[in-house]
């Protein structure tokens, strides 16, 4: 595996393999079986597999959080290595960023409610950052995880209205055996918090199998209820269309249900699809 730090660099070997279909894989480290799938699909399809870690200061709303991300690049490494991905670019932000950026991103109704709601700027930081990796890489095909639904929406939009050369894909949410779906965040938890964060997942099954029998309404009032009896602290529970991501107030499939809680100071997000 071949690792670049210099925008510059990557771009001269990118340049002498332009024939080639470039497969990318964005993340911000501390990789796990999820980031895994998506370089798994990209090595099927690409002729080359390109993996960023980049720790996005622009995404965070939380200084105290960025710090605290967790950060194993040893392990990354030698776990990319493991999987047969050909390139990791590492850059540092003075790399991307000699000047602080001054670029903002809007998204309109897309960021209105859920993630953007409670983490205002978050998607323009997620925007920018993205597009710059986009107009670096030129890849053909850029891969993402459904945990992070809308992220993956806005940038579905950013693609389509800046006319960007690249085809999106999105794979489904990898869980931990128990249903926690898999997140570098849960690295944070304590014993007992990991022992108490499939919490999150449950009341989505149990959402994806009422959804089709009670109202949104009733069975937003049950999840609401069921968390104020538990550990943790819900931020949302909405069921949204798939395209728009706007809250639905009748029952019309495709819909998703996204959630979004803290237990102790960590952070969870989660979704189910449901297509009928």
């Amino acid at each position: 595996m071949d690792q670049y730090k210099s925008v510059q660099n990557l771009q001269k070997y990118l340049a002498a393999n332009s024939s080639k279909k470039i497969g990318y894989v964005p993340t911000m480290g501390t990789l796990h079986e999820g980031h895994l799938s998506l370089i798994r699909a990209s090595k099927e399809a690409n002729d080359l597999t390109i993996c960023s870690i980049f720790l996005n200061p622009l995404q965070f709303n939380s200084k105290e959080d960025l710090k605290k991300y967790p950060n194993t690049r040893e392990f990354d490494i030698k776990t990319l290595e493991q999987e047969g991905c050909d390139i990791l670019f590492m850059p540092d932000y003075e790399e991307l960023f000699p000047t602080e950026p001054k670029t903002k991103m809007s998204f309109g109704s897309l960021e209105n409610n859920m993630e953007g709601k409670f983490r205002p700027g978050h998607f323009s930081g997620v925007g920018v950052i993205v597009n710059k990796f986009f107009q670096i890489i030129r890849p053909t095909k850029a891969y993402f995880g459904q945990k992070d639904l809308q992220q993956f929406a806005i940038i579905k939009q950013m693609v389509k209205d800046l006319s960007i050369a690249v085809e999106l894909e999105m794979l489904p949410v990898v869980r931990e055996k128990d249903g926690l779906a898999m997140s570098s965040r849960n690295l944070r938890l304590s014993e007992e918090e990991r022992a108490q964060a499939p919490f999150l997942y449950k009341q989505l099954v149990y959402a994806s199998q009422n959804i089709k029998m009670k109202s949104i309404f009733e069975v937003k009032k049950n999840i609401i209820s069921a968390f104020a009896r538990s550990p943790f602290e819900l931020e949302y529970f909405e069921v949204v269309d798939t395209e728009t991501l706007q809250p639905l107030k009748n029952v019309r499939f495709p819909l998703a249900l996204c959630i979004a809680a803290s237990l102790g100071n960590i952070r969870l997000i989660d979704n189910v699809i449901v297509k009928n």
